[in-house]
């Protein structure tokens, strides 16, 4: 219990930061999918300015955990169709850098720091960070694990920036096509 009391206290920013990771997608991907019903126009015919800034945005909010990755595949794919998709992977490929760099800056090192004073997790970690390509692959393949959250946790336990950023896009790829096809199905439903 002492153990438990003490990660808490020495991580308290980083565990809530996961918290929120996990439960702000839901009100934010409410709030745009309300926002849009009512004005759809919003989006419709975009020239590529306003259509820019939509994806700069898209990164944020996916940075951020404001919206999910899945969700904005489908409402890009609504909107833009298939000609929308190299801005998606563009977007999501920013998404990861920002949360990426995010999630250096908010824990500083200190849940690693923490987890270096237990020769087991010191052991996991090293085996994260040497086959951290096939985890990568494998988080960003899932539709369960969140995308910032995954974000956060792969950074702070010392995946290789480069190597993280590229599996992720192409661990994103097989389930933002098959979301981003039923966006684009979306209309006939």
């Amino acid at each position: 219990m002492k153990f438990l009391l003490e990660l808490f206290q020495k991580n308290f920013s980083t565990l809530l930061t996961m918290f929120l990771l996990v439960a702000v997608p839901l009100l934010g991907s409410s709030s745009v999918a309300l926002l849009l019903y009512r004005h759809q126009h919003l989006l419709q015919n975009l020239r590529l300015g306003p259509a820019l800034l939509y994806f700069a945005l898209t990164a944020v909010t996916m940075a951020l955990a404001l919206t999910p990755t899945t969700f904005v595949a489908i409402v890009t794919g609504y909107y833009f169709g298939w000609g929308g998709l190299p801005g998606m992977v563009l977007a999501y490929a920013l998404a990861a850098a920002i949360g990426y760099e995010l999630a250096l800056r908010l824990d500083h090192g200190k849940l690693r720091h923490f987890l270096h004073l237990f020769p087991k997790a010191e052991a996991v970690l090293g085996e994260l960070q040497s086959h951290s390509w096939q985890l990568i692959l494998l988080t960003r393949l899932s539709p369960v694990l969140p995308f910032a959250l995954m974000t956060f946790v792969l950074a702070i336990v010392g995946v290789p920036r480069r190597r993280f950023l590229l599996a992720s896009v192409l661990g994103m790829l097989p389930r933002s096509l098959f979301f981003y096809w039923l966006g684009t199905e979306a209309s006939d439903v």
